[in-house]
């Protein structure tokens, strides 16, 4: 085939991440200078950002039968690279500069996180099995790494571990899935494999065992219930930026080419496993708000927390009619708002770097007193998790509601409307900490360097835009109606 200036231009995000990952090596090699690399690895994934404009006119362009560029895949690469470069910014300030910064190598994180957010982008556009595993493990394998990457903590380290031997796992169920349904569909393309598995009604036994493999792989990247395991302990283990990295971009990417998979091949999602799908959505929502009640720890109740909205997204899926594509757009950007904003609140306060984060509840207590505008950007992000109106969290959840009522969903909305009502009692109890009172406690703000001061001031806009979408959700619902249209 021959490439065009058109198809250049539609490939912009991924080419311009990969350029900057190139040049961010090659400065790294020629001299370490942590906050060289930092603006580098920014200016690149701006233009990045800014390419997908023009990239938007070319669109829809299948650019080669792996990879194709339309609005869908636009909006989740926005997504993306708007949620590394946050992830950036909370790194510089997490790292920091000088003697009572972070004792390792600091330049290699940035490169890591350029890497998995390329994959990401060649996950959001992948229109075949082959480009769906190669965006896959190109966003999975930087992340052990990253994981890992407080090396000096055992915590870190096992949490590396776990992820990886899982994530393993899940790949290896994920091409063994992929290879039984090439067996039955002779084709490797979303398309192809929709017509094949059309042509004969309901998909025979062989390519529904090979879509619930390929489920099982895709589970274990999204923490779904039952193969949720990982997620508390490697949230709690990994360096507070990675974890909003983990939280954010990286699952966004996979539930991104799992849309896209199922609205192109509706009969994958038909018969056996739209009931699988259910009772994993289910348990989910229940399993995840549960088990996130008895959490002491900040960063593990966030865990369990990703794993019910998660839960709550499925719902979407499974109705995958009428409003669904919408709803799962609006959802995955609140999401990702609210996400970033409070590990970028556990990462702030665990920097200058001191051997671990400060992510355990009672370091948070009468935080108001000492961090007011910390405390103001978690409390609303606590809101708008808990669904409350007038945050971005409730937009969110009243969409999934609607897709699931418009469906007929009625147990599913019933286990979302119970989960959520489980949801509000601990981030409630998360807040209500931010504000006791300590005895002998005047109210002072912590001395910032630089790096933590940009961070903060990512952190604020985070939290008015959380409140404003919340108000004015308008803007956001026509991006992302123009973005619904799955090619």
């Amino acid at each position: 085939m021959e490439f065009t200036i058109q198809h250049f231009i539609a490939l912009a995000p991924l080419l311009i991440t990969s350029a900057t990952i190139i040049v961010v090596m090659l400065a790294i090699a020629w001299r370490r200078n942590h906050s060289q690399t930092f603006l580098l690895s920014v200016a690149g994934l701006n233009l990045a950002l800014l390419s997908i404009l023009p990239a938007l006119k070319v669109a829809p362009l299948v650019v080669t039968p792996l990879i194709q560029i339309d609005s869908f895949a636009c909006l989740y690469m926005a997504l993306i690279l708007v949620a590394t470069l946050a992830c950036v910014t909370l790194a510089h300030a997490y790292l920091g500069d000088g003697g009572s910064g972070y004792p390792g190598n600091r330049e290699e994180l940035y490169l890591l996180i350029l890497m998995a957010a390329a994959g990401g982008l060649v996950l959001v556009s992948a229109q075949h099995l082959a480009s769906l595993f190669i965006g896959l493990e190109l966003l999975s394998v930087p992340v052990y790494g990253l994981v890992a990457y407080a090396f000096f903590n055992k915590r870190s380290l096992e949490a590396g571990i776990k992820y990886m031997v899982l994530s393993a796992a899940g790949s290896a169920f994920l091409l063994f899935g992929m290879a039984l349904l090439y067996a039955q569909a002779g084709t490797l393309s979303f398309v192809g494999i929709g017509q094949a598995l059309a042509a004969t009604g309901l998909p025979s036994p062989i390519a529904q065992l090979g879509l619930g493999m390929m489920l099982i792989g895709l589970a274990f990247k999204l923490s779904l219930v039952p193969f949720h395991l990982w997620t508390p302990d490697v949230y709690e283990g990994a360096p507070a930026p990675v974890a909003a990295f983990l939280a954010t971009a990286s699952k966004v990417a996979v539930f991104a080419v799992m849309v896209r998979l199922f609205q192109i091949s509706p009969v994958a999602s038909s018969g056996v496993l739209n009931n699988v799908l259910t009772v994993i959505a289910i348990a989910s929502i229940l399993f995840g708000n549960l088990l996130a009640l008895t959490q002491s720890n900040l960063k593990r109740l966030l865990g369990y927390s990703s794993i019910a909205h998660f839960g709550y997204l499925l719902i979407a899926l499974i109705a995958s009619k009428g409003l669904a594509v919408e709803a799962i757009g609006v959802y995955l950007v609140t999401y990702v708002i609210t996400s970033l904003g409070a590990f970028g609140v556990i990462t702030l306060m665990s920097s200058p770097y001191n051997g671990r984060d400060a992510d355990a509840l009672y370091e948070y207590r009468g935080l108001f007193w000492r961090r007011p505008y910390l405390t103001a950007v978690l409390t609303v992000m606590m809101l708008s998790l808990a669904g409350i109106p007038l945050t971005a969290g409730f937009i969110g959840k009243f969409y999934i509601i609607a897709t699931g009522v418009e469906a007929h969903q009625w147990w599913l909305v019933g286990s979302l409307v119970l989960g959520s009502a489980i949801g509000v009692f601990y981030y409630l109890r998360v807040m209500v900490t931010l504000y006791l009172m300590e005895p002998n406690l005047r109210r002072h703000d912590a001395e910032l360097h630089w790096e933590q001061k940009a961070g903060g001031v990512m952190l604020l806009a985070i939290a008015v835009l959380a409140f404003f979408l919340g108000v004015y959700p308008q803007p956001l619902l026509t991006l992302v109606q123009q973005a619904g249209l799955v090619g």
